[in-house]
Order: C-alpha cells, then sequence, then structure tokens
C-alpha cells in the first residue's frame, strides 16, 4: 500500500522553502519519527535553497554536507545562501543552516551547465526488479507496543516514499551480515516534472539506510536503546537525469568501521540501469552501556 498523496504533498511543500531575501530562506521541520530533525530534509532543503540562486540554466552535479548539532523539530530552519562563485561553466553555493541562533550544518554545492563529453558507467547490480518483491510486513502489533514511543511512530508511518529491499533485514532482531544491502525506491505519488525538485527528493531519501549499511557486520541497528548513530558528512553526486517518482535502485556498501564512525558508499540506478547519482556518508555508530545517554544522539538509518 502506497503513501497517501497528503504525505507526499508534504514533502513536496517541505521543500519548497519560504523566501525571507535574496539569499535567505526559512524552512519548516517534520517529525517523522526520528530523535531529531531528519538529515535528508535539511540536505533537501538546502539543496533547494542552492538551486533558487541559480539565475543561469545550471544543474547541481555535486553536494558535499556537514551535520554540526541536532536539529529541533519543533522549530523551522533558516539557510543562507552565500553566492560563491559564478564561472563560465561552473557555480558553486555555500548553504548554511542556522537554528536557535547556532549552525547545524553547511554545505558546498556546485552547478554546471551541460555540455557533451566522454561517458561510461559501472553496470548495475543483478537484482530482481521491484515488482517481484513482496512489500514488507508490518510489524506485529504485540512487538510494537513494546518499542520507544519514537520507534513506534516510525515503524506504522507511512512516509512518502516506498521502499523495496532486494535482502531484507530483521531491524528489531539484527543477524550479522555482510556490509552490502539493495534498495529499490520511489516517490508514493507522481509530482512535477521539474529537475530542481526530483534532485532534492533524491537528496532527501539519500539519508534513508546509508548509514545503518555499516551496522551490519555487527548485529547491532538504530532501534536497540544502546546504540547512537548520527550523520557526520554526506556527499551526492548527480549523473544523469532521473525521477524520484519512479523506480531507483540503492546499491550501498560499507568499506570500513572503526573510532566508532562507519563509512558507507552508495550507487543509485534508474530501472534501465542508468547510473544515475553517487553517494558517500560517514557517520557515528557507538554503542553505549546507558541506553538513556543513547537517547540524546539522533538515530539514522
Amino acid at each position: 500500500m502506497t503513501a497517501p498523496e497528503p504525505v507526499v504533498h508534504e514533502l513536496v511543500e517541505l521543500l519548497s522553502l519560504e523566501r525571507l531575501e535574496d539569499n535567505l530562506f526559512r524552512g519548516q521541520s517534520r517529525d517523522i519519527g526520528t530523535k531529531y530533525v531528519f538529515g535528508g530534509q535539511v540536505l533537501g532543503q538546502a539543496l533547494s535553497a542552492a538551486q533558487a540562486t541559480m539565475a543561469q540554466p545550471r544543474d547541481a552535479h555535486s553536494l558535499h554536507a556537514y551535520f554540526l548539532r541536532a536539529g529541533d523539530v519543533e522549530h523551522p530552519i533558516v539557510y543562507h545562501v552565500d553566492r560563491t562563485r559564478d564561472g563560465g561553466s561552473f557555480s558553486v553555493r555555500r548553504v548554511t543552516a542556522i537554528q536557535h541562533g547556532q549552525v547545524i550544518f553547511f554545505c558546498a554545492a556546485s552547478f554546471q551547465a551541460g555540455e557533451p563529453g566522454g561517458e561510461h558507467q559501472l553496470s548495475m547490480p543483478e537484482v530482481p526488479k521491484p515488482h517481484d518483491i513482496e512489500r514488507a510486513p508490518a510489524v506485529p502489533p504485540d512487538v510494537l507496543a513494546k518499542l520507544p514511543t519514537k520507534v513506534q511512530r516510525w515503524l506504522s508511518r507511512m512516509g512518502p516514499f516506498e521502499f523495496r529491499h532486494v535482502y531484507p533485514r530483521d531491524e528489531l532482531n539484527p543477524p550479522k551480515r555482510p556490509p552490502f544491502q539493495q534498495v529499490w525506491f520511489r516517490l508514493a505519488e507522481k509530482v512535477g516534472d521539474a529537475p530542481e525538485l526530483h534532485r532534492a527528493l533524491l537528496a532527501y531519501a539519500s539519508d534513508f539506510h546509508l548509514l545503518g549499511t555499516a551496522t551490519f557486520p555487527h548485529g547491532i541497528s538504530y532501534y536497540q536503546p544502546n546504540v547512537q548513530m548520527a550523520s557526520l558528512d554526506h556527499a551526492l553526486w548527480f549523473h544523469r537525469p532521473f525521477r524520484a517518482d519512479e523506480w531507483l535502485l540503492y546499491s550501498i556498501d560499507s568499506p570500513s568501521a572503526q573510532d566508532s564512525r562507519g563509512l558507507a558508499r552508495g550507487s543509485i540506478y534508474d530501472l534501465q540501469g542508468r547510473l544515475v547519482a553517487s553517494t558517500a556518508q560517514e557517520g557515528l555508530i557507538r554503542v553505549v552501556q546507558d541506553a538513556a545517554a543513547a537517547a540524546h544522539v539522533p538515530s539514522k538509518e
């Protein structure tokens, strides 16, 4: 069952920022069941702010971000865009996200005017198509009732994106397994054709499931009360045109975890096998004795 249209509309509205001045924007926050503002929300809103300052027809091709502080879901976020450079072919924007007078996030985004050149890509992994994969079953009510309230809301909500895992893992009782996963995803309803909107939507969705891949060899998950997880940085590259409301394959691996940090990389393909985007993220993954202390750090997938 896909999400109802109002949920998708709410996300589109969330990524449509209020312009306060030429380079100053305000975005609302949404509580989706994570302990703090979902990192993908800040990524998508920051990219939306940067795109809104482009006077020339140039497309975002890369974004590099750092998460500095946890965001408060009860308050809006202000985004300041610095028009760092507009060259002959490339433009760069630096975006700073501010909440309660403090910088919680910053990123640099690069834009390029389209031009011809050599082209190649790695092939998409051979995996079942999304229509051949069953939707994940709902968590049984008796199990759900024993979980923390935030986790209950996360598991029971119908979000704007539909996910189908090629090799599902029980996140409530996670087994140890190699740090690889493939997930098909798409926006649950069709939206407009604007490429800027689809890039912002992909930035939002790219924060799902990425860091969690680094937990696979250790048999832990973000649902466990003594596990702290939070994004530290995030990189995103756009390669080819795509639609976020059509099926995309997120192929993720984690080459390393050390010093309570895990690194994960992702390749995003469309149904035709075209590599449309790539991602990388390093995040905090810490197992603590005091479960109460873990509650002060935002959980991430």
